[in-house]
């Protein structure tokens, strides 16, 4: 996912820092957003510890209940963000800054794009850049096309495609142009709660504004674990695979989930922020090296087809791919629950950080410069990425079959590995790719945990330490549990307890970003800028109606200063 993300998340290395602005100011606990929250994340682990079978049962049945209830729903939203965010740049309101009318962007062009490509890299690239295109490959959604074909290598690159460029991006364009707007252009906090203003009005600080704010802390908490349960199983893959150990198991995920955790919460004691900071830089550098090493020592010739033909086959498949739900059909329903349904919801559940995040990064942006950034250059990202890794992978499939299981069928946690496994210096990519994993992880619980504490602290730009550091440590513990509670001991089934709890936490959110619309809307349309513009055209029409009437059509248009004496209006020709 992107640094958040998508999804989704992680990977931001400058977002511990931008987001929350690490700038002096005293924090202000909201004791009952903090408790409530806490609490539950606490209840979630205990759960899990004392009876991991009950909270698995729950799990699966809550999961089911949403997608059979609520997967159309989903479908809808998502798709329904992108329509309306391409609206907002392209209508009149395209033009209104994100600060104020004079306001010039706070990053120069190239850094912007730069940090929004750092947005776009994290542990959920690193895990699906194999293992998605590969795993729709060798088994393509239903009634699509028959396996291993071209036709397959089509539709895998297009779903691959449709799950991390527009649809995700446009949902964390929501949340962002929502969050700059009320903080650069209305000089509210930095809450998703003070969002909700012209529709909560003021209840946006009372009971109402606190429970949404309560749902960004469970969504944030959720969706992060999520991406860390995700490096926690490419780790312990990329040690099976090296021979380091014989099997890894739900011990050996929960000893790396904690070894890592306890490396975020020294770093955040010890404040070598510095340091952290370093290595996510080196983590890019690396991330890179990595794809141009694919790139080179790969099907370089296939990788280059694969570009045009990826965006393609996307746009051709895109009605058919936003519209499926599963009425009926139970192959499909379960696809979307392992796939479709789960990436928006774990989209879903990443805006507040990284809504939060492209916020900060793009005042004094217009919203058509926001809009065309967000969409534009992150799903670039991801198309580059995805055709070198996905389209090397089912090259290497397509001539020896070397990067399936014995059964036929896809190991997501092994993809990556199995992949360079195919090219030279197999032990120094392998450790590379554990190495950048664990940054990822580390800065990534940084980042999310410094949203959780601003969100417990009323908009804090710099929560407490110690407020951040339960929140990273909450994170990993769920994390732990999601893994654990888990139908196998094996990495390939603790994939579905991950998937299980994201998509059934993030529905409330998914709410919350639809009265979002709303709520942004209803501010927009009473914006200065605007209301400034209908009252000229207002004025010019009634100008030109008198003109007309009293010069018959032979006229000029002329100002000056309005006489508080005389009736406005009563003769503007």
């Amino acid at each position: 996912m992107s640094n958040h993300v998508a999804g989704g998340s992680e990977g931001a290395d400058t977002t511990e820092k931008i987001v929350a602005g690490r700038s002096p100011g005293k924090p202000r606990l909201d004791r009952f957003v903090f408790s409530a929250t806490a609490i539950g994340a606490l209840a979630f682990v205990a759960w899990g510890v004392l009876d991991d079978e009950s909270l698995a049962s729950a799990a699966g049945s809550a999961q089911k209940w949403v997608i059979t209830n609520t997967g159309w729903l989903f479908v809808l939203v998502a798709t329904a963000f992108v329509v309306y965010v391409i609206w907002l740049a392209v209508s009149r309101y395209g033009r209104i800054p994100l600060g104020a009318d004079d306001e010039k962007p706070e990053f120069r062009t190239v850094s912007w794009i730069a940090m929004m490509f750092s947005a776009g890299m994290g542990i959920g690239l690193m895990f699906w850049g194999v293992a998605e295109p590969l795993s729709h490959y060798v088994s393509p959604p239903p009634h699509t096309a028959e396996p291993g074909t071209p036709a397959a290598a089509e539709v895998a690159m297009a779903t691959t495609l449709f799950h991390w460029t527009l649809h995700p991006w446009a949902i964390y364009a929501v949340a962002g142009l929502a969050i700059a707007y009320g903080t650069f252009r209305k000089g509210r906090s930095q809450l998703i709660s003070a969002v909700f203003q012209p529709l909560l009005g003021r209840h946006a600080e009372g009971i109402g504004g606190r429970a949404i704010d309560m749902m960004a802390i469970f969504a944030t908490l959720f969706g992060s674990a999520a991406s860390l349960g995700l490096g926690a199983l490419q780790i312990g893959a990329g040690m099976e695979f090296n021979g380091w150990i014989d099997g890894i198991g739900k011990i050996g995920l929960v000893a790396i989930i904690s070894g890592l955790t306890v490396a975020f919460v020294l770093s955040a004691v010890s404040g070598v922020e510095r340091g952290i900071q370093w290595l996510s830089n080196i983590n890019m550098v690396l991330a890179l090296a990595i794809a141009a090493f694919v790139f080179v020592a790969g099907p370089t010739l296939f990788v280059l087809n694969m570009v045009p033909t990826s965006i393609g086959d996307y746009v051709e498949l895109l009605p058919t791919m936003a519209s499926r739900t599963g009425a009926g059909d139970e192959a499909m329903q379960g696809w979307l629950s392992s796939w479709t349904i789960f990436y928006w919801a774990w989209w879903i559940s990443w805006t507040p950080f990284v809504g939060m995040f492209i916020a900060r990064i793009s005042r004094g942006r217009t919203i058509r410069q926001f809009v065309t950034g967000v969409l534009l250059v992150p799903s670039a990202v991801s198309l580059l990425w995805f055709a070198v890794f996905g389209g090397a992978g089912i090259a290497e499939q397509a001539e020896d079959g070397a990067l399936t299981e014995a059964d036929g069928s896809v190991d997501s946690n092994f993809a990556l590995f199995h992949l360079l496994d195919q090219y030279p210096i197999t032990s120094v990519t392998t450790v590379v790719v554990m190495i950048l994993v664990g940054i990822f992880f580390v800065s990534g619980a940084d980042a999310a945990s410094i949203v959780m504490g601003t969100l417990s602290e009323r908009g804090s730009i710099e929560p407490s330490r110690l407020i951040v550091i339960f929140w990273g440590a909450a994170t990993g513990a769920v994390a732990a549990i999601m893994l654990v509670i888990a139908d196998s001991d094996d990495l390939g089934g603790a994939l579905t307890g991950l998937q299980a709890l994201t998509t059934v936490v993030s529905l409330p959110f998914l709410v919350v970003m639809a009265a979002m619309c709303v709520s942004l809307y209803k501010d927009l349309r009473e914006d200065p800028l605007i209301l400034r513009a209908d009252r000229g055209i207002e004025l010019v029409e009634i100008a030109v109606d008198k003109g007309t009437e009293r010069h018959e059509g032979d006229f000029a248009l002329v100002t000056e200063p309005a006489d508080d004496d005389v009736e406005k209006q009563s003769d503007p020709g």
